[in-house]
């Protein structure tokens, strides 16, 4: 999906209030449309974009491994459920 010109325009600040606005369950997405010229659409693909980022740099910077990689064998035996 190419990513349209209005999102690249955007200062981070607006990123972020965009996001904010989006999140909120009180604020429709027309209102967002009027003050930052963003359709809906777009303001899913601007969260899906920024959003992925952020995890991602989440997951780095915690050192995270994937959940599978938890659940190993141990011992000849598997652990059912890790609590």
């Amino acid at each position: 999906m190419k990513t349209p010109e209005k999102i690249l325009a955007l200062l981070p600040d607006e990123v972020n209030r965009v996001i904010e606005m989006a999140w909120e369950d009180r604020t429709p997405f027309d209102a967002i449309e009027v003050q930052f010229g963003l359709a809906e659409q777009a303001v899913i693909a601007l969260m899906r974009r920024a959003l992925k980022a952020a995890f991602v740099a989440a997951l780095a910077r915690a050192g995270a491994r994937p959940q599978h990689q938890t659940h190993r064998f141990e011992s000849g035996r598997r652990r059912a459920f890790q609590v």
